[in-house]
């Protein structure tokens, strides 16, 4: 036990010199000074790495405002942020369009949180993940009405995006069919529109909105949402590592939101609402599912009171 906890420390710290050495190279300097929270109150700026387009997460709407679910729920935690330091704070989005992208941007300081990440064993070693606020599963896109008769997909061309999460759970459950490597999402339904692969596998709820931006009836997906997903597991934001202050007003408004849903609060109904089940921007989530999932999130934390209604 110990010489598994000594190599694992082993590893990170190499881990961590390699990429300190990677960002000098690049000139890039690591910020090391004051933890996250004491930097906000300083600049009088919080820094969110954001895509700016993804639906429904973090988007252009028609009014050319930057708007989506993440997008909101930065928003919260920017409001409990104000609330926290005494003082106004700027809230400055910075393009980021993978985890990838970010950690670089969160070991100098140019980045504070991102968002619409899912959890793995391997990132939370170097990173801290906030509470979930949403549940979401990995299917596959396909044509409209061209879900094979021979649902194992055997010989079929599956578009298998980058996240290892998902090449492995589509791997497991469809072990006979063709897989296809594609750089992104919107590169595999480029590949699905022209008949180079026969279904894009990926995230839920981005499928779903990658399938409003193309052709909104023009595609269904995989197993039908009457049936489980191949993987289930919550979105969560991330921040830098040992940063428990910070983290406590992130997991703080995402708990308030969860809450507020649960007890029908207005405003923290319509908030989620608007984005996600029967009347939202994506419809892939059932209510019951959303609701179980949020209570089994806060079971373990402090109630936060709401007004009766």
């Amino acid at each position: 036990m110990w010489q598994k906890r000594f190599n694992k420390m082993m590893w990170k710290k190499l881990f961590v010199s390699s990429l300190m050495g990677l960002l000098l190279s690049t000139g890039i300097k690591p910020v090391m000074a004051g933890t996250v929270l004491e930097n906000i109150a300083k600049s009088g700026v919080f820094n969110v790495g954001t895509p700016l387009n993804l639906v429904p997460y973090a988007y252009y709407n028609e009014e050319n405002q930057l708007d989506g679910f993440s997008i909101d729920i930065v928003k919260l935690i920017h409001k409990q942020l104000e609330q926290e330091l005494g003082r106004k704070i700027e809230l400055n989005f910075v393009e980021v369009n993978s985890l990838q992208e970010g950690f670089p941007k969160m070991m100098t300081g140019e980045i504070d949180i991102a968002c619409n990440t899912v959890f793995t064993w391997e990132r939370d070693k170097h990173i801290d993940f906030t509470l979930r606020y949403t549940i979401s599963g990995i299917r596959l896109l396909l044509p409209k009405g061209k879900i094979p008769s021979d649902t194992s997909f055997a010989k079929q061309k599956i578009g298998i995006p980058p996240q290892t999460f998902v090449r492995d759970a589509i791997k497991l459950a469809y072990p006979n069919a063709v897989f296809v490597e594609v750089a992104s999402l919107q590169e595999g339904i480029t590949a699905l529109k022209d008949g180079k692969i026969d279904a894009l596998g990926g995230d839920s709820i981005l499928l779903d909105g990658l399938r409003q931006q193309v052709d909104k009836d023009g595609f269904e997906q995989f197993p039908p949402f009457t049936e489980p997903s191949l993987a289930q597991y919550g979105v969560a934001c991330v921040v830098p590592e040992n940063n428990s202050s910070f983290l406590n007003i992130a997991n703080y408004s995402i708990a308030k939101m969860m809450e507020g849903y649960l007890v029908k609060d207005p405003e923290m109904t319509e908030l989620f609402n608007k984005w996600i089940g029967a009347n939202g921007v994506v419809d892939v989530v059932s209510e019951e599912s959303i609701e179980l999932f949020f209570k089994s999130n806060i079971v373990n934390h402090e109630q936060i009171p709401f007004p009766k209604q």
